[in-house]
């Protein structure tokens, strides 16, 4: 094997393919990437068992071959080499040598043949999403996957087909039962006979990083056990979670009829001001709403007071409710409109809030006592 390539094109390469590998292994083919010029293009491929992503890139090959190298250590090398620079690589005696300007890098290899190829089986359900209608899907609920792996069907996004206002929708929804974020897409052709499926959050980033400045359509084939993300120069097959995500309409309240709505960005600015005295790991947030105006209050016995008075829409009775300001914080964070609506019924039950201009979003908050 052998072939030179530009740094830039091979550090981008690399850096969508080697954050899938542990940078702990007990297996050490894992922890590396398979390299594989042929045909004109050079091939990285990493896998962790669970995930595999395979990226080309175009390279000028003088010999066709395979192999495997260290994959973080190729990115660290690759990385702090000039930009701009012509990298020259070759395979010579089970070694990988790595040539730029005046620098020389000797990596040792393991076998192709033992790098794990993981098998995607048949994957029925197949559709194209705009690559943008995925990114929003994902920047709009994956705040709220739960990270508690006790829950595991929790720990990703459950993709789905649901009945919206305007007819079946592509769904996707994250719990981590304090909140939860639902997002709505334009049904694909070819998606209408999905199975429910759960997408683990290790896939969730990683779609995320290698479709970041990507505008094209993206290929996605599923079964019940497995899903594969394709476009262009890349691909991602990922097992999915193995479980059954719960009833998360039975959360979204339908009755809260006391109505606030609020200038998004100065409720944000305002939550993150008075919770900077918060000493607690919760960081709870009390919101007195009167009126025409909203108080926002923090008290740590440690720390102090904070108050802040803000104008809003308000005509219900007055009432407190308590809230994790972290969390608040997220949802916000995630509202594109100016104004924010939030749907509340008492201190003790779930808020419903949405984004002004954007009504396929929704999001449940939990309150706390405070």
């Amino acid at each position: 094997m052998k072939f030179t390539i530009e740094r830039n094109a091979l550090l981008k390469a690399l850096s969508h393919v080697q954050s899938v590998v542990e940078k702990r292994n007990t297996i050490p083919i894992l922890s590396n990437v398979q390299i594989e010029a042929v045909s004109g293009r050079l091939g990285l491929t990493a896998t962790d068992l669970d995930l595999a992503i395979i990226e080309h890139t175009d390279a000028d090959i003088s010999e066709e071959g395979a192999t495997t190298v260290p994959a973080h250590t190729l990115h660290d090398i690759v990385k702090k080499l000039p930009d701009g620079a012509q990298v020259g690589v070759a395979l010579d005696d089970r070694k990988l040598v790595l040539k730029a300007g005046r620098s020389r890098f000797t990596l040792s290899c393991l076998p192709k043949e033992d790098f794990p190829v993981m098998s995607a089986g048949d994957l029925p359900h197949r559709f194209k999403l705009p690559a943008r209608d995925m990114k929003r899907l994902i920047d709009k609920t994956r705040f709220a996957i739960s990270t508690e792996e006790t829950r595991y069907y929790l720990n990703g996004i459950y993709l789905h087909v649901a009945e919206g206002a305007q007819g079946p929708r592509l769904r996707a929804v994250a719990t981590d039962g304090h909140r939860l974020a639902q997002v709505d897409a334009a049904l694909p052709d070819g998606a209408a006979g999905m199975p429910g499926i759960i997408i683990p959050r290790k896939t969730v980033l990683e779609i995320q990083k290698l479709i970041d400045e990507y505008d094209g359509d993206l290929g996605i084939d599923l079964s019940d056990t497995k899903i594969r993300f394709h476009y262009g120069h890349a691909e991602i097959t990922s097992k999915l979670i193995d479980g059954t995500f719960p009833d998360y309409s039975r959360v979204i309240p339908e009755g809260n009829d006391r109505v606030l709505t609020i200038g998004c960005e100065d409720f944000a600015e305002a939550v993150d001001r008075v919770s900077t005295i918060s000493s607690d790991k919760s960081r709870s947030v009390k919101l007195a709403l009167d009126g025409d105006k909203i108080t926002l209050s923090v008290t740590s016995p440690e720390n102090g007071t904070a108050t802040e008075e803000l104008a809003a829409s308000y005509s219900a009775d007055s009432m407190e409710i308590g809230f994790n300001s972290r969390y608040l914080l997220d949802i916000l964070d995630q509202v594109d409109g100016d104004q924010v609506e939030a749907r509340l019924a008492d201190a003790a039950s779930p808020t419903v809030l949405r984004d002004s201009s954007d009504e396929t979003a929704l999001y449940v908050l939990m309150p706390m006592r405070v």
